[in-house]
């Protein structure tokens, strides 16, 4: 071949750079055991995890065998083929299965206490309110038993979120309570103390909630004879009068529940 023929010299540098189809099949070969052995390895890896956690699994149901003989075939209870519907669910404490994966109450607490600061922080930004406030009316209304959302309505009609707002008739703090209600839920009671933010919210969701209570769950009404109120709503009832005066569609616009949690 003449060292000049460029051509020939560039025709087998091209043939040498294309692979093979042999190489390519055994490289497909080589990345398929790869793969099949990536494959054993996480099942391995996976039935002795299961296997060790069906180790760690208390045997409280182990079974006995029982030997019967003739003469004790008559005392043994017969057990129907089929069971009453309620009768699967009244079963005993101690025959409760475990479950060998429960959670941890640590982990339990933990989650609570996260959906506990979500929600805080969600009535925060909704109302525009500090997080330490918004706390102080999530805690007290759900000690109180009363919903959080209609707890945040209330409280922003009464006062606007101020813990120290004073009306001209004498209605004091967050939820507006007059001395007089709120010394009979604490007697001794000051107006001092009546100002505090917690103490103002304790008094102002137990009087809601009993309110709740006397009229049966009519909310509309309990949310009137809380602002007007019970000698108010009482009088024009026995004339035969509505109540309303409009509080009770501020509160409740847009509102779908029931008032308290239980």
């Amino acid at each position: 071949m003449n060292k000049f023929d460029l051509s020939s010299d560039i025709a087998v540098d091209v043939v040498n750079a294309v692979p093979s189809l042999a190489a390519a099949a055994r490289r497909r070969r080589m990345h398929h055991r790869h793969a099949k052995r990536r494959l054993t390895q996480v099942l391995v890896a996976a039935s002795v995890v299961f296997a060790s956690a069906a180790m760690l699994t208390p045997k409280s149901t182990e079974r006995v065998p029982l030997r019967v003989t003739a003469d004790k075939v008559s005392s043994l209870p017969v057990e129907p083929s089929w069971r009453r519907a309620g009768e699967v669910l009244n079963r005993k404490p101690g025959l409760a299965t475990s479950l060998p994966f429960a959670m941890d109450p640590r982990e339990i607490a933990r989650r609570e206490s996260l959906s506990r600061w979500h929600r805080i922080y969600g009535y925060s930004s909704k109302y525009r309110i500090s997080p330490d406030l918004s706390r102080k009316i999530f805690d007290e209304a759900m000690r109180a038993g009363i919903e959080p959302e209609l707890a945040f309505r209330l409280v922003r009609v009464e006062s606007v979120f101020n813990p120290r707002a004073l009306s001209p008739v004498g209605a004091m703090g967050l939820t507006q309570l007059m001395l007089g209600t709120a010394r009979h839920f604490q007697p001794g009671v000051t107006p001092e103390q009546l100002l505090d933010a917690e103490t103002n919210l304790r008094i102002g969701f137990k009087y809601l909630r009993g309110l709740i209570r006397e009229s049966r769950g009519n909310l509309r009404l309990a949310l009137l004879t809380y602002n007007r109120g019970p000698v108010a709503v009482q009088n024009a009832l026995k004339l035969g009068l509505d109540p309303a005066n409009g509080y009770e569609l501020v509160v409740m616009r847009g509102y779908r529940g029931r008032g308290t949690l239980d």
